[in-house]
């Protein structure tokens, strides 16, 4: 195992986790959350995904500082908690939903790009796809220079793109009209949005991926400074955000109102704040979303090259992963997570529909290791380890986040689309190979799996293998992926 020097502060981390959280999705807010909901029903979803994902947030600050020797975070408290095979498929599950999930900061980044240069605005013409290469290799390349140099970067990105956010909210604080923000609150004038649990639930759909990064310093707990540093960070960034994304999609209200903030394109908020100040505010906004998508990328990479990484020093994943440079960069790791991605962007100008389809389904798989972390949680709460001395105080707030994160988490599961969940198993069976490698990489000798870990093995393979049947026989088809996925996409869109 690498022993990595301490490199990265609390404003470090603290900037992971919001350069990871504050994606470019943040600047579609308004035309994303209106699209399906009044202002009522959004205000209910941010107090529920506010209370949810603090649960969440706490869940990762209470492991951190109670086992700041699990320093990979996702993967080991999975592993510590229920197994090495359940460990890995957190892991595997996780790279994979970061790595594919990746690929739409390419897109987006090019349609933002378009904006200022035409030829990029479809996303996904051959300008766009060497144009977005380009960039993916760039970030390999960053990271590849060290991840402290790599998260300096960030941490100034995510500056730098929280100025054009804070001067929209400012100006948007100023203008908002109350008569319009409260204007038709719960939809009652708008029959087409549905009941008000039909917009509660429409909107769910868009805070459910607002906060996906919000382990971003957890993932890289082994190069904190201070591992205390790492739980304050998480709850740091979730407030911070939580604050951004509550206030930009429901102050637009007050500016236009739902029937036109639906009709915006994407990024919306540069309307809403052109509708105020004129185009120069357009301008500025499409610029932050340039600079926002950039450092949120280079968080990402960090993230997605951190995990296998990790598992690989754990002997779950295969001895290549964790292969470090002289800069301590998980080379290896990060040219797969790169040619992941390559291979995807790709893929997206020979099928469109298919691409959109495999980004949603590796979308839902990163909600998997959250409910594992909070399920770890919420074990811990009922166990007495041996050489440990658990306060009463700890287990009662063990009991409370990890039973609550961990209704949450299947919640999010839930929300996210089960089907999607079915379609992830076609994955994970295919990470059965990848775990059995690594086996023998690392001279295992003995059974592959407990008997529990076979029985899980065995499930996943004929989930797997009844997922792919629905497919073909067009009883789960794409299309209906793909409806879903453009009225909602994942968080990094």
């Amino acid at each position: 195992m690498v022993d990595h020097q301490k490199k990265v502060g609390f404003f470090g981390l603290a900037a992971i986790v919001v350069g990871s959280m504050v994606g470019g999705g943040v600047f579609n807010l308004p035309g994303n959350m209106a699209g399906g909901s009044a202002l009522g029903p959004v205000l209910i979803a941010w107090v529920i995904t506010g209370i949810g994902m603090y649960f969440l947030a706490n869940t990762f600050k209470l492991l951190s500082d109670e086992k700041p020797e699990l320093s990979s975070g996702i993967y080991s408290y999975a592993a510590e908690g229920f197994g090495r095979y359940v460990g890995f498929n957190s892991a595997w599950g996780y790279w994979l939903s970061a790595g594919i999930g990746n690929v739409s900061f390419a897109v987006l980044l090019m349609q933002a790009l378009g904006f200022f240069f035409p030829v990029f605005l479809a996303g996904n013409n051959w300008q766009s796809i060497l144009g977005g290469s380009i960039f993916i290799w760039l970030m390999n390349t960053l990271v590849r220079r060290g991840v402290k140099g790599a998260s300096l970067l960030n941490a100034i990105s995510t500056v730098a793109k929280l100025i054009p956010l804070f001067i929209f909210l400012i100006i948007l604080l100023y203008a908002f009209n109350w008569d319009k923000l409260s204007f038709d609150l719960w939809g009652q004038q708008t029959p087409s949005l549905g009941s008000i649990g039909t917009q509660l639930k429409s909107t769910m759909l868009v805070t459910l991926w607002a906060f996906i990064g919000i382990e971003g310093a957890v993932v890289i707990s082994g190069r904190a400074k201070n591992s205390r540093d790492v739980g304050k960070a998480t709850l740091f960034g979730f407030v911070g955000a939580l604050l951004i994304y509550a206030s930009i999609s429901i102050f637009s209200f007050g500016i236009m109102n739902q029937a036109d903030l639906a009709k915006l394109p994407d990024p919306s908020s540069s309307y809403v704040l052109k509708a105020i100040v004129g185009n120069w505010g357009a301008v500025m906004l499409n610029i932050g979303v340039i600079i926002s998508i950039l450092g949120a990328w280079i968080a990402w990479t960090i993230i997605t090259s951190e995990v296998p990484a990790s598992a690989a020093a754990h002997g779950v994943f295969p001895k290549a992963f964790g292969h470090y440079n002289k800069h301590e960069s998980p080379t290896f790791a990060l040219t797969a997570t790169s040619l992941i991605m390559q291979a995807t962007l790709l893929f997206s100008v020979l099928e469109k529909n298919a691409f959109l389809a495999i980004i949603s389904i590796a979308g839902s798989m990163i909600l998997i290791p959250y409910a594992l972390s909070a399920m770890y949680l919420l074990k811990l709460a009922f166990i007495d380890e041996k050489g440990t001395q658990k306060t009463k105080s700890f287990k009662i707030k063990s009991l409370i986040n990890g039973m609550a994160a961990t209704m949450y988490g299947f919640w999010l599961i839930y929300a996210a689309g089960l089907h999607y969940v079915l379609m992830s198993t076609i994955l994970y069976a295919i990470g059965i190979l990848v775990y059995r490698k690594a086996w023998i990489d690392n001279g295992k000798k003995g059974t592959l799996f407990t008997p529990t870990e076979k029985v899980i093995a065995i499930i996943l393979v004929i989930l797997a293998i009844g997922a792919l049947g629905m497919m073909v026989s067009g009883i789960l088809p794409v299309e209906k992926w793909v409806h879903w996925f453009q009225h909602h996409a994942i968080k990094r869109n």
